[in-house]
């Protein structure tokens, strides 16, 4: 089993910053990727990025690259995601999650999820 405890979201107005933390517990940190995804009210699931289990390697959608950015410490055993330029349309719950080995932008493919973060986005 591996835990995930998000923390860091809020509420920000159009154009600022958030980082949001992901701290994981139970199994070796460093056996499993990272995701973030977001769910907003009324939408379904949305894969936000991933990095992979040493951080060499980091996957994210064209809407968020330049603006977010995934990173991880292993030896704190906490997944990060930096959150700039923010806009009203990023207003959801973000999640962390943890697949063993690879990465993947399939919400499904997680084996663990954290309880999620609340981010608001006022224009």
């Amino acid at each position: 089993q591996v835990q995930l405890v998000e923390s860091g979201g809020g509420s920000v107005q159009a154009g600022g910053s958030l980082g949001l933390s992901c701290a994981a517990s139970g199994r070796t940190f460093s056996n499993y990727a990272m995701g973030w995804f977001r769910q907003a009210p009324g939408k379904e699931r949305e894969f936000v990025a991933a990095i992979s289990r040493f951080g060499g390697t980091t996957y994210s959608t064209d809407s968020m690259k330049g603006r977010f950015t995934i990173s991880r410490d292993n030896a704190k055993n906490t997944g990060y995601l930096q959150m700039n330029s923010l806009k009203p349309e990023d207003t959801a719950v973000y999640y962390c999650a943890a697949r063993y080995f690879s990465y993947s932008d399939t919400w499904s493919e997680y084996n663990y999820w954290g309880q999620g973060t609340q981010v608001t986005v006022s224009s």
